[in-house]
Formats: structure tokens, sequence, C-alpha cells
């Protein structure tokens, strides 16, 4: 009969208490923070999208738009080598980062789309698609 009954497994262990705090505070820290940050604004007859993509070169960012959605990629790698007169190292580390978003670009003329980086900062000037109003037109009873 004591088989059956459900219970709980009790937290009245003091270290259980810390190791259990620990284990669920680094667990859910990095889920929800996004890969990079951005603020959008809209700007009368276009949208500004500012990405903060610090420590980045130029040619590490790729822009591609596919089927109405942007995506933004910025991959970068560092080898750092020193080694001393017989060749042998004294120091070598390796970095790598790669960081990806995508947006929904819906109602935006995507040929009309700029980009400038400066000082970390990716700016897109994502212009808003003119409305096409459907012509209307007599037509003649013969």
């Amino acid at each position: 009969m004591f088989g059956m009954l459900p219970f709980e497994r009790s937290e009245d262990n003091v270290f259980d208490t810390f190791d259990n705090f620990a284990r669920n505070f680094f667990r859910s820290s990095n889920t929800s923070l996004p890969a990079f940050r951005t603020d959008i604004r809209d700007a009368g007859d276009k949208f500004i999208l500012e990405a903060e993509l610090p420590g980045f070169d130029k040619g590490d960012i790729k822009l591609d738009v596919k089927d109405g959605i942007l995506t933004i990629t910025a991959e970068h790698s560092e080898n750092q080598d020193q080694k001393d007169d017989k060749g042998t190292y004294i120091r070598r580390e390796r970095r790598y980062g790669s960081f990806s978003r995508s947006f929904d670009i819906t109602g935006i003329n995507e040929a009309g789309i700029t980009a400038a980086y400066n000082n970390g900062i990716l700016e897109l000037n994502l212009p808003k698609a003119v409305p096409v109003v459907p012509e209307s037109r007599r037509i003649a009873i013969d």
C-alpha cells in the first residue's frame, strides 16, 4: 500500500537547496537572451533597424533576404599563436563566435534596403512598400 502513494522528495537538506539553486540559475540563464540586441524605429516612410555587433568587421557580417525574411549573420574567428625560437608554442588561443537573427520584412520594399556598419552598429534602412491601389475602369456595355 505504501508504494502506491504519490510523494515528492523534500528539500530538507541545506546543501541540496544550494545545489539546486545553482543548477536552476545557470540552466536558464542563456535561454531567453537574443543572439544580439536590435532596435527598430518607425521613421515614417521607412523602418530603421540598428543591430549591435561589436568586435565584428564589416566582412564578417552577411545580410540575406529570401521569401520575405531578412537574416543577419555575423561570424568571427581569430587565432593567436606565439612561438619561441625553436617553434614550440608558448601560447596558442582560438576564438570563434557566430550569431544569427531573422526578421519578417513583409511590407518592405526589398530592392530599396540599404545597410551601413559603423563603430559596431549595423544600421539598415528598410523602406516601406507603397501599397498598390487597384485601378478602376468603366466597362462599356454593347
